[in-house]
């Protein structure tokens, strides 16, 4: 039988058609939510946020040398490789406009994870809607204590909460006094949304406990245009301690005020917030000199730890900055969320939270100085040792407790 050109093309058309399709390369994507201020009052904080997020993912989706989880390889080998994206929302500070926010990202960027938020008052809505859709949410660098005491189920924190911070400065003050320091009374501030008065109260239980005398207990309006009737009663209570718990704007502002009143605190032994905010020092740093704040992160940990000094120059590329309490804590929840999503090796919610309680990640893989990241019943981590660090010539330098300590305390502050 003779074959002519068409029989020939018609043939070759049908074993082409149940021959196999070449498989197209293709490695899937999981997206992860970032919810963080980026507009208004704090959008520094979130710029600076963004920055401690892309190098995580530099972390997780590049390979490294170092001993971090999810630095050896590239992206996440539990799923295939499958690389880490980002979507970052702005909830301008507003709980209202983060919970609205935070509903966009699960129904309509089908995040499978949330990490947030900076202020607590937001925390409190973003967990909720997270919750209500079963999907994991990581407090990055929220640390008021009623945050994970609501009973949720989706609700992580791996680092410590204000209670935690508070006993450290706590016990600094008593190994203070026990070196012949005069520290008898204290003047508490804060403002009045979750996180200061969240603060303020873990602080008036703990003195109450330790024997110190609260002089001062005052509570401002956030965001406040004055503070001069607050700081004078600071002045007049003379306390030997200082203790505000302030975002950056009002921490700058309560500066800038008790130099125009002539108020020279002994000590100030700061809740993190603005304390920790490279804007503050900026701006009111030469009144500062000695200035104590809690915190969880101690870039003296990289003469011990050198990853740390290798991860800090990655964020620093990118910002200009070296991490702080906020940056670090917000690098290591995507760290967190991401090495959980892997040991799930799915990117459904309920799989995602049973590997996040059953995380238990070494503290030295991870770039602070906890002990490990593990979560109690109620998704806190309470093996997140903080540190006190003093401000001391333009940096911060640890100064409790004694084993992570790398100078002695400067007191009273100059």
């Amino acid at each position: 039988m003779k074959m002519t050109r068409r029989d020939v093309l018609i043939g070759a058309t049908a074993t082409a058609a149940l021959a196999p399709l070449p498989v197209q390369a293709q490695t899937p994507e999981v997206v992860i939510g970032v919810i963080y201020p980026l507009s208004g009052a704090s959008a520094q904080m979130g710029v600076d946020a963004q920055k401690s997020f892309e190098t995580a993912l530099d972390v997780i989706n590049r390979n490294q040398v170092f001993d971090l989880p999810l630095a050896k390889g590239e992206g996440l080998p539990g799923l295939g490789g499958a690389k880490v994206r980002l979507v970052f929302a702005d909830h301008q500070a507003d709980p209202q406009k983060g919970r609205a926010e935070t509903e966009r990202l699960i129904t309509q960027e089908k995040v499978c994870a949330v990490v947030g938020t900076y202020q607590s008052a937001v925390a409190v809505t973003v967990s909720q809607i997270c919750e209500r859709y079963q999907v994991p949410f990581i407090s990055a660098d929220n640390s008021s204590p009623s945050l994970h005491r609501r009973g949720l189920k989706f609700y992580f924190r791996a680092a410590p909460h204000d209670e935690m911070f508070s006993a450290a400065m706590f016990n600094f003050f008593d190994a203070m006094k026990k070196k012949g320091s005069k520290i008898e009374t204290l003047s508490l501030f804060h403002e009045d949304t979750i996180f200061g008065t969240d603060s303020a109260n873990a602080q008036l239980a703990l003195a109450k406990e330790r024997g110190y005398k609260v002089v001062a207990d005052i509570k401002y309006r956030a965001n406040s245009p004055s503070l001069t009737a607050e700081v004078q009663q600071l002045k007049a209570a003379n306390a030997d301690v200082l203790m505000p718990s302030s975002y950056t704007t009002d921490g700058i502002l309560l500066v800038k005020t008790m130099a125009e009143l002539g108020y020279k605190p002994h000590a100030i032994v700061a809740q993190d917030a603005g304390f920790s905010e490279k804007a503050l020092y900026d701006a009111v740093g030469d009144k500062l000199e000695g200035v104590i704040s809690r915190g969880s992160f101690s870039l003296d940990l990289a003469k011990k730890r050198p990853m740390v000094g290798v991860v800090n120059d990655m964020f620093k590329k990118r910002s200009g900055k070296d991490f702080n309490d906020y940056s670090s804590r917000q690098f290591m929840g995507l760290i967190v969320m991401a090495d959980a999503i892997n040991r799930a090796k799915s990117t459904d919610g309920e799989k995602i939270r049973q590997a996040l309680v059953a995380t238990d990640m070494p503290g030295d893989h991870t770039i602070m100085p906890w002990k490990r990241v593990k979560f109690d019943a109620q998704g806190q981590n309470n093996d997140a040792d903080p540190v006190l660090l003093q401000y001391v010539n333009k940096n911060f330098v640890t100064i409790f407790p004694e084993q992570a300590a790398v100078a002695e305390a400067i007191w009273p502050m100059k």
